[in-house]
């Protein structure tokens, strides 16, 4: 009987490194990934927290953190405590030993360790928040070259009572497989946020407003207004977070198109003529035939994001109802004075218009090299004032309620 049940145990893990490979295979963007390696690692084990942290030259990053523990609306404030800390790869921390020696170690109780170890537990974080920490599963990211890409660490297996227990062979022998495959997707999406950096860099060659920290902000607010937008219509969470990993990838590259726009044109920093705007608006169709033909979803994205971030909610932006493949107005849609009919409303896709409030908000809140950044109330107010107008007035009081945020995620990326 007890071969019986460690056989179908056995057989229950190995579903579950499948489902989880599949799972991993669908996400492109790096911060949902680690989300979904962190969340899928605890739930694998029974673990209550646990952590992602993420190698940086001569130091570790603590780049992402989840604990069930913590609940209610304090969550994201207490959680913000454990981000992005910074541990000395030469220090003594469980991580840090884990990121040098490339092998797990496996605590059962963080506060025994013995003083002769060449590692510690580092307790601030839980002073800091009121957590307790006792056993910790802590594990090394390896690629196929062997190279450290970070480090797993998951804390306070639990039992049916919710008591700590300590993690015992057979977790640690399947978090090591689990470790493998995750290794493996993070890597994988790593290096799709690096080829996505180098497009937004050839972009910054040619137009330093479009800087690489400006592109990921606007990624990722883009991404923290879709989401709450989506959950307020009660829409499925795996939908939810399939869409926020495709758009925060497709929001950077939102202006890509500005590479096929004329130097002069470009580097003008006065106000623009008739003539060059006409000019710098191509950059929406230019960006689109970059991406072309459209062979995936994120292809499919990427596109619409790029099409419908300079439409306005009053209809005035552009390039309005247009062929993307020729740039002429649509059959039905008569262009004016040269310019055909904006979209407006909800014609504009909701993931052009999330773009639009994000990257407009950093650009005022980010110094450019004709302007200083404008203080926090004023960008608010022109926010505010544009609610209706420029932007979906449902996306700027999501923004407005979202501040404290927002303004983590600039922090996160400084300019």
């Amino acid at each position: 009987m007890a071969s019986t049940d460690a056989h179908q145990a056995g057989n229950g893990k190995f579903e579950a490194l499948r489902a989880l490979a599949a799972t991993l295979s669908g996400v492109s963007d790096l911060d949902v990934m680690m989300e979904t390696i962190l969340s899928e690692a605890c739930r694998f084990v029974g673990a209550e927290a646990g952590s992602i942290y993420l190698p940086d030259g001569e130091k570790l990053i603590l780049a992402y953190s989840r604990n069930a523990f913590f609940s209610g609306n304090n969550q994201a404030q207490i959680l913000a405590h454990y981000k992005n800390i910074e541990f000395p790869l030469a220090g003594h921390s469980l991580a840090a030993y884990v990121a040098r020696e490339a092998r797990a170690l496996n605590i059962p109780e963080a506060y025994e360790i013995p003083p002769d170890k060449p590692y510690r537990f580092e307790p601030f974080l839980d002073r800091r928040t009121g957590y307790v920490s006792r056993s910790v599963l802590t594990l090394p990211l390896i690629d196929l070259h062997h190279k450290v890409l970070g480090v797993l660490q998951i804390i306070n297996r639990q039992d049916e009572d919710g008591q700590a227990l300590a993690f015992d062979r057979s977790d640690e022998e399947s978090m090591l497989i689990f470790s493998a495959t995750a290794a493996m997707a993070l890597e994988r999406v790593q290096l799709i946020r690096q080829m996505l950096l180098w497009t937004v860099r050839m972009a910054e060659l040619r137009d330093p407003r479009e800087t690489t920290d400006h592109a990921l902000r606007v990624g990722h607010l883009a991404g923290l207004l879709y989401e709450n937008w989506a959950a307020a219509r009660d829409l499925p969470t795996a939908e939810i977070k399939t869409q926020v990993d495709r758009l925060r990838l497709a929001a950077m590259l939102h202006d890509i198109g500005k590479v096929g726009v004329p130097d002069q044109v470009l580097n003008n920093p006065g106000r623009l003529t008739p003539d060059e705007r006409q000019e710098m608006e191509k950059h929406v169709l230019i960006g689109l035939k970059l991406f072309e033909p459209v062979g995936s979803d994120l292809d499919a994205m990427i596109h619409e994001v790029i099409l419908s971030h300079h439409e306005r909610w009053d209809g005035q932006g552009y390039p309005g109802w247009v062929d993307p493949a020729s740039g002429r107005p649509l059959s039905g849609y008569k262009a004016s004075g040269g310019r055909v009919p904006g979209k407006r409303g909800e014609e504009i896709s909701i993931f052009g218009r999330v773009t639009a409030v994000a990257d407009v908000f950093d650009a005022l809140s980010s110094k450019r090299v004709y302007k200083e950044a404008f203080d926090e109330d004023v960008v608010s107010q022109i926010m505010l004032q544009e609610s209706g107008h420029h932007f979906d007035p449902e996306l700027v009081d999501i923004l407005m309620a979202n501040l404290g945020q927002v303004q983590s995620l600039r922090q996160r990326f400084p300019q």
